[in-house]
């Protein structure tokens, strides 16, 4: 007796999977290749000035080309190493910008806390202002500004151009030191107003010592923005002795359009290191993050 046995049917034959090949990965090539391609050219936009101006400073025959100097010299900094020249420029924007900026960190601070702590239906409203503030032009202002400094005495002084410069620089602390400020939970200072703390206790006591980062932060973006800033001192300032160092570059331009490119060079890395280190010196309180999941338990 013969059973029928069903027919085996073969299996059908895996699908013959292509590795990826070089044509497979070319357009990958290609978009990797020109995205690092453009980057070295926007690296190179940054590099090569810098480059000049570490060579330029040591070359007393420095010129507007990127080139090795013949003969390595520090005459370029002997030449600007004066009182005229650099040490009263430096001290006079030490001043404006170190006054500036506690003015505007210590202002910034209490604008900034009852925007965070405290609800109100012109909040909105003056955040936005605030926002439109930073990207008003100063010298749409500068006009009005001038007019009203001579009115009131405050034209070629250190208080006026201080406070002005602050003033300037506010809008945008404000805006960063709020942000800061909400990353520090309120719980904290719930904590301490059960204590007996005032609002401004608990201000100084708790929420300051947590906001040091942000605070850093602030103070570097505001001190670098009025080192750099040449268009108000220029304006506000007339005597030559009070001018910052942002203005006294003008000292390497002639009237006839020459430049001592060499001594201009030295000048701009001895002007850049006030701002390099207020980086460093604040740079360990920038190392801190906002960590407070252990100071808050649910």
């Amino acid at each position: 007796m013969t059973t029928d046995t069903p027919a085996r049917t073969a299996a059908p034959a895996p699908a013959a999977t292509r590795a990826p090949g070089r044509r497979g990965r070319s357009p990958h090539v290609v978009s990797a290749l020109v995205v690092n391609l453009v980057l070295l050219l926007i690296a190179a936009c940054f590099v090569v000035p810098l480059l000049w101006v570490v060579l330029a400073a040591f070359d007393e025959s420095a010129g507007l080309s990127v080139a090795l100097p013949q003969e390595i010299s520090l005459g370029n900094f002997e030449a600007v190493l004066t009182t005229d020249t650099t040490y009263r420029p430096m001290l006079n924007g030490f001043v404006l910008c170190g006054g500036a900026t506690l003015i505007t960190l210590v202002a910034a601070v209490l604008a900034a806390y009852p925007l965070s702590r405290y609800q109100s239906r012109y909040k909105r409203p003056f955040m936005l202002t605030i926002l439109f503030t930073t990207g008003l032009p100063i010298t749409a202002i500068m006009v009005p500004v001038y007019g009203f400094f001579v009115q009131t005495d405050l034209i070629d002084t250190f208080l006026g151009t201080i406070l002005f410069m602050a003033t300037t620089s506010l809008p945008i602390a404000i805006w960063l030191t709020k942000n800061f400020m909400d990353a520090v939970p309120i719980e904290l200072e719930e904590a301490a107003w059960t204590d007996g703390a005032s609002p401004m206790q608990a201000l100084r006591t708790v929420v300051m010592p947590l906001m040091w980062p942000g605070l850093s932060v602030v103070a570097i973006y505001t001190f670098i923005h009025l080192w750099g800033n040449f268009f108000i001192p220029f304006i506000l300032l007339l005597s030559n002795d009070q001018l910052p160092a942002s203005v006294s570059i003008f000292t390497f331009f002639s009237q006839y359009g020459n430049v001592v490119y060499g001594q201009l060079a030295a000048y701009s890395l001895i002007y850049s290191l006030p701002a390099l280190l207020l980086y460093l010196v604040l740079s360990r309180r920038l190392g801190g993050a906002f960590a407070f999941g252990g100071a808050v338990k649910g």
